[in-house]
């Protein structure tokens, strides 16, 4: 792999060939990071409501317990 590349230019080692990777892999890069931020997104939409869930039933059992009783 090193003789095949030793001999080309510069210009084609580190422009053409990643921009024809690029334009070839393109699509598929592309599905993977929208899948990913999606997933992320998910998570994170999870974190707060449960995290929201968590903080509503604790005020309620404070202001429940604080009455005491009657």
């Amino acid at each position: 792999m090193r003789g095949i590349f030793a001999g080309m230019p510069w210009w084609l080692k580190w422009v053409v060939i990643p921009v024809i990777a690029l334009f070839v892999f393109g699509g598929l890069i592309v599905g993977i990071l929208t899948f990913l931020i999606g997933l992320l997104f998910k998570v994170l939409v999870f974190v707060a409501i449960v995290g929201g869930l968590l903080y509503v039933i604790r005020k309620f059992m404070s202001n429940k317990s604080s009455h005491g009783g009657w």
